[in-house]
């Protein structure tokens, strides 16, 4: 697996451009970011799954913080900043970002139905 060289966080063009040691590289919406956040206010506890985050299409990155040499803690503009992004989530959310984000739709619109 590739291992991130370089994180740049684009807030003009709202996402982030991780580029790895083997010359790819990938863009990854903040909106993605935030509403995957692997915290367990997004994820859930002990296996309940909470509703989806929701209204964060123009969410910002105040800063990022690194935690040791294995991931990123991202600072969100609403005060998010519990989810540690680990280099191997930030390559699966890049690589499959498209799918993850129809998901995320897909709840999005199950959980307005109900």
């Amino acid at each position: 697996m590739p291992h991130p060289t370089r994180l740049r966080f684009r807030s003009d063009e709202k996402c982030l451009t991780v580029e790895y040691d083997d010359a790819s590289s990938h863009d990854i919406p903040y909106e993605l970011l935030r509403v995957e956040s692997p915290s367990a206010e997004v994820q859930g506890h002990a296996g309940q799954k909470p509703p989806p985050v929701m209204g964060k299409a123009d969410i910002g990155v105040n800063r990022a913080e690194p935690v040791g040499r294995y991931a990123v803690r991202i600072i969100f503009d609403d005060g998010h900043d519990s989810g540690l992004f680990t280099w191997p989530l930030l390559q699966d959310f890049g690589a499959r970002k498209d799918e993850l984000y129809a998901a995320y739709q897909a709840r999005v619109a199950e959980f307005q139905g109900k």
